[in-house]
């Protein structure tokens, strides 16, 4: 899959690091997460996808960590960041073994596929 992402060539010089560097705080703490845990929810108060994407794995008795950023009026600009970085539109963003497989939605269809039993099975994060 190859999706389409403004070439470094088409950036000024003078914003590239402005742009390299937008809270990349936020980016750094998530890819922290996925280091250390086999699956993360990123997710946004007031939200219930992210809500719903946890009682999934609650019930299945998948351990998971959870990074909050924000609600709908706060914070946008940091979770902005993020969605540019993973090219995911929404939240949750879930990550399995380091690898994004989307949101709530995505997580049920795979559940119920078994598909998620067997990526959590070789997933070789913490």
């Amino acid at each position: 899959m190859s999706r389409p992402i403004l070439p470094e060539s088409r950036i000024h010089p003078d914003i590239r690091k402005t742009l390299a560097e937008h809270h990349r705080d936020v980016i750094d703490e998530v890819e922290a997460a996925i280091a250390g845990h086999k699956v993360v929810v990123v997710g946004m108060a007031q939200n219930p996808y992210p809500r719903k994407a946890r009682k999934l794995l609650d019930a299945k008795g998948v351990p998971y960590h959870y990074l909050e950023y924000g609600s709908y009026l706060s914070t946008w600009r940091r979770r902005n960041a993020l969605k540019m970085w993973a090219g995911w539109p929404t939240f949750p963003m879930i990550f399995v073994g380091g690898q994004l497989i989307g949101g709530a939605e995505d997580l049920a269809r795979l559940m119920k596929s078994g598909a998620f039993d067997a990526l959590l099975a070789g997933a070789q994060n913490a």
